[in-house]
């Protein structure tokens, strides 16, 4: 069953836009209602958002859909994706959903479900909403004595902030690190200065006066420019980046100098390793993730799962093996000890944890192995299947060759534009660079694209 609203992560498109409509928020609301409204028990689900201003449009016309379906919501406002996640487990919640669109611009705005035991819903279960969402379902509306009510959460974010605080060891404090966090104006722009001022702390806040317009810009982990700068004018300690929604985080060193998802993976892994709390035997990453760390966990006797590209594909292979460490090298981060999706916030934390145990700067403990030289290009095109043609076929062919087993080349399209994503990576720099731009040369002579992007 094909998929044609949700994505890889929900449904995400520009607000009021047919894609983004109050109109499809309902359908949405109604349609995930009647699927998941089993038995005669109160059926509850649980709504959160970011800060973009058309939350407030979104938010009425989702409560709308499912108190027509028959259930109960709990309003909780802005708070990042994690904690939706949490509180829809740890109140027995049938249902929760967070309006977000992540790390994009705030014309943008999405839909998140998560099941009752916190996990994103399967693809076949977001196939059954949307076909749900083509029928005719004014037959199968709640009746009148049986529609559901809306009320506020009050103590929502102390729930989670108290969780997110119990992922800390106990032993430990961060009395005497100076944290700077810039939390993109985005829906953890309260709790994360408190989570890390509760530890001990001094906090520097970057991004916690949001506006409605101004999430993600020039700000968070897609933007760390001011998150680098900061740390070093403010002399600080760590720089914790998160995005709109706090599902992911990239960090700066005393230095200013970024670390990325790849190294915050090759930290955690290892310390989890020595602490005897790593499980499965390895972690799991995306094709994206750096060859580098690849090595680095066969040093320590470890393995990588690489799956495709988005954190559900990766918390959907550490659940089938048993593992509790996954991520991915743009900063989601899943821990399943503490979290069922990416919390940027308590990947951070762990992070914190090290530092303080090993004693040591950011810069010394926080880069495990050296990145192999890796290069990611972008080739939009018009139509067709550039990938299928026989030239780019044996145009990959001949690259692989020549990076033979030093190196790996990956082809794939976009999920949600019409882009192939080139990347090569591989211990000669000029030869990753130069088999890259050979590649995009032969995509965009056999597909005709109308722009080719970095």
């Amino acid at each position: 069953m094909t998929r044609k609203l949700f994505g890889t992560d929900g449904i995400r498109g520009r607000a009021n836009t047919p894609s983004m409509s109050p109109e499809t928020a309902l359908r949405v609301g109604l349609a995930a209602g009647l699927r998941f409204v089993r038995g005669e028990h109160r059926h509850q689900v649980i709504i959160g958002k970011d800060t973009r201003l058309s939350g407030y449009m979104l938010e009425p016309a989702l409560v709308a859909g499912f108190t027509s379906a028959g259930m109960d919501v709990m309003l909780v406002g802005p708070l990042p994706t994690p904690a939706i996640a949490m509180l829809t487990r740890s109140m027995r919640a049938d249902l929760g959903v967070m309006i977000s669109a992540s790390h994009n611009p705030f014309e943008d705005n999405g839909i998140k479900l998560f099941g009752p035991d916190g996990f994103k819903l399967s693809d076949e279960t977001e196939a059954e909403i949307e076909r749900l969402m083509d029928t005719d379902l004014s037959a199968r509306l709640a009746a009148p004595r049986k529609l559901g009510r809306a009320r506020r959460l009050e103590d929502a974010a102390g729930r989670y902030i108290e969780n997110a605080k119990a992922s800390f060891p106990r032993k430990l404090t961060l009395d005497g690190l100076r944290i700077v966090v810039d939390c993109a104006h985005g829906a953890a722009y309260r709790v994360a200065p408190t989570v890390l001022a509760e530890l001990g702390a001094e906090v520097i806040p970057l991004g916690v006066n949001p506006d409605g317009f101004n999430i993600n810009f020039e700000c968070g982990s897609t933007e760390p420019g001011q998150l680098c700068a900061e740390v070093l004018a403010r002399r600080a300690d760590l720089g914790i980046a998160l995005d709109g929604d706090a599902d992911r985080l990239l960090l700066a060193d005393e230095r200013g100098r970024l670390i990325d998802g790849d190294q915050v993976l090759a930290l955690i892994a290892q310390s989890w390793l020595r602490d005897g709390r790593l499980r499965g035997g390895g972690i799991v990453a995306t094709v994206m993730s750096n060859l580098g760390l690849e090595r680095f966990l066969e040093g320590q006797g470890l393995g990588l799962e690489r799956t495709k590209v988005g954190d559900r594909y990766v918390v959907e292979r550490m659940r089938e093996t048993g593992i509790n460490l996954g991520g991915e090298q743009s900063g989601h981060m899943i821990l399943s000890d503490f979290a069922t999706t990416g919390d940027g916030l308590v990947a951070a934390l762990q992070v914190l944890a090290t530092i303080k145990a090993e004693d040591r700067p950011a810069s010394a403990v926080c880069r495990r192995f050296t990145p192999l030289p890796q290069l990611l290009r972008n080739v939009r095109f018009a139509g067709g299947q550039p990938l299928a043609d026989p030239r780019v076929m044996d145009a990959a062919r001949d690259v692989e060759a020549r990076l033979g087993g030093t190196g790996r080349l990956l082809l794939r399209p976009s999920g949600t534009e019409r882009l192939i994503r080139v990347m090569a990576e591989g211990e000669d720099e000029a030869l990753v660079a130069q088999v890259v731009a050979e590649l995009c040369a032969v995509i965009e002579q056999a597909s005709a694209p109308v722009l080719a992007a970095d």
